[in-house]
């Protein structure tokens, strides 16, 4: 039984699948954002089937209550639109994580890029990162084989590295593995930020619009950013402890270095930890 409902697009051109989903891998809702920005105004695709991906338990829906009546149910989503930017036709993968059911949703996903002759597969995403927010938004790669990743993206980290997988890094494994050329672009995002982050979704379509050679639409999302920027230093210069780690967070996103050593480790997480009121507006980072 598939796991979704396919609606036919007509004729496709130089069709390419770009995803991202909530959860493990996007920080400050940086990439579903950027993809909700893409999606604006795209036909629908595929849905897919809630009942057989999703915790309701863990990811309950959204109930509406207007004076005391209940009204309307807001159901978690994961949707594929298809929007023609120029000359090329971008299948648009966006939404809630799944729970259940990733083998049979990475085969489905493989059996959609054959079916619509798709060329690339393009993921995006955004990871918690000692970074500092006063600086450009970094941009780590991945790619199936080398050469894939543009815009002078470079793949990382380097070495082996062993973490929890993501939904998307199952589906991109398997695409990759069925012989479809697959990169992915992760955002770092300022790790004492919890709330959305606005500057770096606007830094995934940029790095999308490099790669595939188009300009991306923003929206609001630049303004936000400058919104988001101004709160953020205004609390730096509030507070003498956050100014002086995110100078030291500075200093290293200068000498393009990553935080080492367990005394540095030690400091963010008693940053983290002191922090009853966080940059962001809503707690630990996700």
């Amino acid at each position: 039984m598939a796991l979704f409902h396919l609606n036919d697009p007509g004729k496709l051109i130089d069709p390419v699948v770009v995803v991202a989903f909530d959860g493990w891998v996007d920080a400050g809702a940086a990439a579903t954002s950027a993809l909700k920005e893409l999606a604006a105004g795209g036909e629908l695709v595929a849905a897919f089937d809630g009942d057989q991906l999703f915790d309701f338990r863990s990811r309950r829906p959204t109930l509406e209550i207007q004076d005391g009546r209940p009204e309307r149910l807001t159901w978690p989503t994961l949707e594929m639109r298809n929007r023609r930017i120029g000359e090329r036709d971008l299948l648009i993968l966006s939404g809630a994580e799944p729970d259940f059911r990733w083998h049979q949703f990475a085969d489905d996903l493989v059996g959609l890029v054959r079916r619509f002759a798709a060329s690339q597969w393009i993921s995006l995403g955004a990871i918690p990162a000692a970074v500092p927010h006063t600086r450009p938004v970094p941009i780590l790669g991945t790619e199936s084989e080398p050469g894939l990743l543009r815009g002078g993206v470079q793949p990382g980290p380097q070495g082996l590295l062993r973490v929890p997988a993501a939904c998307i890094s199952i589906v991109d494994v398997a695409v990759s593995h069925a012989g479809v050329p697959s990169v992915g672009y992760f955002a770092q995002i300022p790790h004492y930020i919890s709330g959305p982050y606005p500057g770096a979704s606007v830094e995934l379509l940029t790095a999308l619009g490099r790669h595939l050679g188009f300009d991306p639409p923003l929206g609001l999302l630049p303004e936000e950013a400058v919104t988001l920027r101004k709160r953020l230093d205004t609390a730096t210069v509030l507070d003498e402890s956050t100014r002086h780690y995110v100078e030291r967070l500075e200093g290293m996103a200068d000498e393009s270095r990553l935080p080492a050593g367990d005394d540095l480790i030690a400091d963010i997480e008693r940053f983290l930890r002191d922090q009853g009121a966080d940059l962001g507006g809503g707690g630990r980072p996700n």
